[in-house]
């Protein structure tokens, strides 16, 4: 009796640490500090969350996707850096996002740039690996996108 109390209580821990999500950051700052802490790269995502047609397609095509969650989760920090129309954001993050966007020269949402963040004295400054967008095929084609990015060139 015990070992299956013990099988049963292992099987609800194991399966509810399968279906937790990947966590969206919004605060860069916070961001690059965990990207430094985990030696992971941040993945920046622009996007219209409450207008843009094709970010919605992103997020339920491949954002949502448990294979893209467990991705996610070993691979990058993911930051979301949301210019909305309708929704209120906190006017301290609508500028930070306003700064990022123009820094790296964003003209049309969805997109996501995968970069290597560092601090010093305060200061933070990114690495360009690449970026990348909407892409046809669903969340296995937009790993294999991603990875390519990611991995180096040898």
């Amino acid at each position: 009796m015990k070992y299956l109390i013990l099988f049963f209580a292992v099987s609800m821990s194991l399966n509810a640490f399968a279906q937790e999500k990947a966590i969206w950051q919004t605060d860069v700052v916070k961001a690059v500090d965990i990207s430094a802490k985990e030696n992971k790269p941040l993945f920046l995502y622009f996007t219209g969350s409450d207008w843009c047609g094709w970010c919605k397609r992103l997020q339920s095509e491949v954002f949502t996707q448990p294979k893209f969650q467990t991705w996610a989760k070993k691979n990058v920090i993911l930051v979301e850096l949301d210019f909305p129309r309708k929704t209120q954001v906190d006017p301290a993050i609508m500028q930070q996002n306003r700064e990022i966007a123009q820094m790296f020269g964003i003209a049309g949402y969805p997109t996501v740039w995968f970069v290597i963040a560092s601090k010093k004295d305060n200061q933070i400054s990114f690495e360009k690996l690449g970026s990348t967008g909407y892409v046809a095929g669903g969340v296995e084609a937009w790993i294999e996108n991603a990875e390519k990015i990611l991995l180096p060139k040898n």
